[in-house]
């Protein structure tokens, strides 16, 4: 069968048309819904456990559809051109942006396998080193902490001329245990940053640290008052696999590398 000239223009015409009207969800008011935010919608649902499915795509289609009509009638008022409403928008604008960002850096800049075996390790070790510093002991302290070691040199004079320890407690920089003349609570040596800790278990009851102990919280004079076996503790957890703590680890690193990007960027750009 030959076709007529005029005849197969109509076919070309109609054909070409059809990925323009396939592409839209519905017309309203001459204006189309993409499929697209068709789409998108009901890919955010599903990722919030919604099953795809005839009756939700029905769903968010009249779902669009009102909000096409209604974002005709909030516009022939001009509500979108307020202020607030516009600062609005572009803080939205924004946090999907940099959401964008975000998984983009991720997408060119992946946490490498070694990355995350080399923080498990990392991580493994200080555990097992904190458990090491645990003698089946419990020590009862007390603290002053402050910012300067010839503050705390101060403080070791004038406990050497007899001055109370409670009493020069006032003056730390530990708000907690300061109200209650530097006394902390009963604890392993594992629950203190390692230079407190060995400092401590270091002592003899009743006696004081004679030189300041330096963590990263400042310059401590300590006070060791009692020590006792330690209660039974409660069947250890198991360590995590490596493959088990895997998801966790590789979330922490991705965090780590785009607060670093950040950073960064921050330093790079002229702020006035």
């Amino acid at each position: 069968m030959t076709l007529k000239p005029a005849r197969l223009l109509v076919l070309l015409f109609a054909t070409a048309a059809l990925p323009a009207v396939a592409q839209n969800l519905a017309v309203v008011n001459g204006k189309p819904v993409p499929s697209s935010r068709a789409d998108l919608m009901i890919k955010q649902m599903a990722a919030q456990g919604q099953q795809d499915s005839p009756q939700l795509r029905e769903m968010v289609k009249e779902e669009l559809i009102s909000r096409e009509i209604l974002i005709q009638e909030a516009d022939k008022l001009g509500l979108g051109n307020t202020p607030e409403v516009k600062n609005q928008l572009e803080l939205a604008r924004q946090s999907i942006v940099l959401r964008a960002l975000s998984v983009d850096f991720i997408k060119k800049n992946p946490v490498k396998d070694a990355e995350i075996k080399a923080e498990y390790d990392k991580i493994k070790a200080d555990r097992d080193k904190t458990k090491a510093r645990d003698n089946g002991k419990e020590y009862l302290a007390r603290h002053i902490l402050v910012d300067s070691e010839a503050d705390a040199k101060a403080i070791i004079v004038k406990l050497k001329s007899g001055a109370k320890f409670e009493e020069l407690a006032v003056q730390s920089k530990d708000p907690g245990s300061a109200a209650k003349g530097g006394e902390l609570d009963w604890a392993l040596p594992s629950n203190f940053v390692e230079p407190f800790s060995a400092a401590m278990v270091a002592l003899q009851k009743g006696k004081f640290t004679e030189t300041p102990v330096k963590s990263d919280y400042g310059f401590h004079v300590i006070r060791l008052e009692d020590v006792r076996p330690a209660k039974a503790a409660a069947p250890e957890e198991k360590f995590p696999t490596f493959e088990e703590a895997k998801p966790r680890i590789t979330e922490m690193l991705q965090q780590q590398k785009l607060q670093a990007y950040q950073l960064d960027l921050r330093k790079k750009a002229k702020i006035q």
